[in-house]
C-alpha cells in the first residue's frame, strides 16, 4: 500500500506524457552506440587516445548548432514535427555505420547523428512543458526521467553482449529502437505547440509562461531569473562531472588500474539502481516544495556525497558517496526542467530549452581540463574540499534565487 502511494503521484497525467514515458524507455534501451563508443574508436578503428578525445570534442560541439536549430524550428513549425524529423534522421544516420566496417566515414555519420539528436532535445522538453502546468509538471518531468533511466539500465547490458561478435547490431539496434519509439509519438502524441488563439489569450496573463514577442535574447533579458539560474547551474554541472573524471582517477590511484576499473564500473550500476529505486520516493517527498528549493537541496547532497571522498580509502565509502550524490542528481534533474518550463514563455519554449542547457553545460565541458590542472599541482584527493566548497556556494546561490522569488510572489499576493 505504501509503495502504491508513491506511484499515485503519477496518476492523472495527460495521456501523451505516458506515451512519451514508454517512448523514452524504448529509445534509451536501444542507446547502444555511445556507451561503447570509446571502445569502438580505440579497439575497432585503432584510434589513439588523443584522436579519440578530439573526436569526442567534435561530437559534443556538433549537438550545439543542432540544439539551436531544433529549438528555433520547434517554436516556429511545431514540437512534434521537429522531434519526429530530427530523431528520425539521427536514427537513419546510424544505419550506414553498420555496413562500413572500420571506415573513417563512421565518425562523420555519428557526428551527423549527434547533430540531429541535439535538435530533438528542445522539442522533447517543450512538448512536456506544453502538456502540463505548474500543478503536474514536476511529476511529468520526473516520470520521463525515470523512463530514460529504465532504458539506460537495460541498454548497456544488451550492447555488451552484441559488441564483440555482432558489432553492426550496435548501430542497427540503436536505429531500430529509435524509430520504434517515434512510431509511438507519431500515433499517439498530438502536436503540442500552442495555437494562435491560446497565444493571443495568454498575452493578458500575469504568469511567467505568457506569450512574448521578440528574439530569445530579448526574452532572457526580460527574465533575468533564467540567466541567473543557468549561471549557477554551471557550478552544479561542474560538480556532477567529477563522478566520471576525478572519481575514476582516485580509484585508480587507490586500488590500481585493473581493480579500480572494475570497482568504478559497479559505481555506475549503483547510480543507475538508485535512480530507479529512489526517483519515485524523492519526487513524492519533495513535491510540495518549489523546484528552485529542491535544486538548492540537491547541492547539499552533492556537497556531502562528493565531499566525503576526501576521506575515502576503502571501497564501501565510494558506494555510500554514490548513493548520497545520486539523490542530489534526482533532485536537480527532475526539478531543473520544471523550473525552466515555469519561467519560459509558451512562444519560446523550444529556444529556451536549447540555450539554457547549453549555458549550464559549460561546467561539465570544462571540468576535466580545470580539475586536471588542479590535480597535477595538488593531487587527486585535494579536489574534494574544493568541490565541497563549490557545492555549498551553489546551495547558497540557488537558495538566494528561491528567497527572491518567494518575496516577489508574497508581495504580489499582498497587493
Amino acid at each position: 500500500m505504501g509503495v502504491k502511494r508513491y506511484f499515485s503521484d503519477y496518476y492523472g497525467l495527460p495521456r501523451s506524457i505516458y506515451i512519451l514515458f514508454f517512448a523514452r524507455i524504448i529509445n534509451s534501451m536501444g542507446a547502444f552506440v555511445y556507451p561503447f563508443l570509446t571502445f569502438f574508436l580505440t579497439d575497432k578503428m585503432g584510434m589513439r587516445e588523443q584522436e579519440t578525445g578530439l573526436y569526442f570534442m567534435m561530437l559534443a560541439i556538433s549537438s550545439i548548432p543542432g540544439s539551436f536549430l531544433g529549438g528555433y524550428l520547434s517554436d516556429r513549425i511545431g514540437r512534434k514535427k521537429i522531434l519526429i524529423v530530427s530523431q528520425g534522421l539521427a536514427a537513419l544516420s546510424f544505419i550506414p555505420c553498420a555496413f562500413l566496417g572500420n571506415s573513417l566515414l563512421i565518425p562523420y555519420f555519428l557526428i551527423l547523428a549527434n547533430f540531429f539528436g541535439g535538435a530533438a532535445h528542445p522539442a522533447n522538453s517543450a512538448i512536456t512543458a506544453d502538456l502540463t502546468d505548474e500543478s503536474n509538471r514536476k511529476e511529468a518531468f520526473s516520470l520521463i526521467y525515470l523512463g530514460i533511466n529504465v532504458g539506460f539500465a537495460i541498454g548497456p547490458l544488451i550492447a555488451g553482449l552484441l559488441y564483440y561478435n555482432h558489432t553492426k547490431w550496435i548501430f542497427l539496434g540503436d536505429a531500430i529502437t529509435t524509430l520504434l519509439s517515434l512510431l509511438l509519438v507519431v500515433k499517439f502524441v498530438d502536436e503540442s505547440k500552442p495555437s494562435e488563439d491560446k497565444v493571443e489569450k495568454s498575452y493578458n496573463l500575469s504568469t511567467k509562461e505568457r506569450a512574448e514577442e521578440g528574439s530569445i535574447f530579448t526574452i532572457l533579458l526580460k527574465r533575468p531569473a533564467l540567466i541567473i539560474f543557468a549561471m549557477v547551474s554551471i557550478i552544479y554541472s561542474f560538480i556532477y562531472a567529477q563522478h566520471s573524471y576525478t572519481t575514476p582517477l582516485q580509484m585508480k590511484s587507490l586500488f590500481g588500474m585493473n581493480k579500480g576499473t572494475k570497482m568504478y564500473g559497479t559505481l555506475g550500476t549503483t547510480n543507475a539502481l538508485m535512480v530507479l529505486i529512489m526517483t519515485l520516493f524523492v519526487t513524492s517527498i519533495t513535491k510540495k516544495l518549489k523546484p528552485i528549493l529542491n535544486i538548492s537541496l540537491a547541492g547539499i547532497f552533492y556537497a556531502i556525497g562528493f565531499g566525503m571522498l576526501y576521506f575515502a580509502k576503502a571501497y564501501p565509502l565510494f558506494i555510500v558517496s554514490t548513493i548520497i550524490w545520486t539523490v542530489g542528481e534526482i533532485l536537480n534533474v527532475t526539478n531543473s526542467g520544471v523550473y525552466i518550463a515555469n519561467h519560459a514563455p509558451m512562444t519560446h519554449r523550444g529556444r529556451v530549452n536549447a540555450i539554457i542547457p547549453l549555458i549550464t553545460g559549460v561546467g561539465s565541458a570544462t571540468a576535466p581540463y580545470i580539475t586536471g590542472g588542479f590535480i597535477e599541482i595538488y593531487g587527486v584527493g585535494n579536489v574534494w574540499p574544493l568541490i565541497f566548497a563549490l557545492a555549498l556556494l551553489g546551495v547558497i546561490l540557488m537558495y538566494g534565487i528561491y528567497l527572491k522569488e518567494f518575496r516577489k510572489d508574497k508581495k504580489m499576493n499582498i497587493t
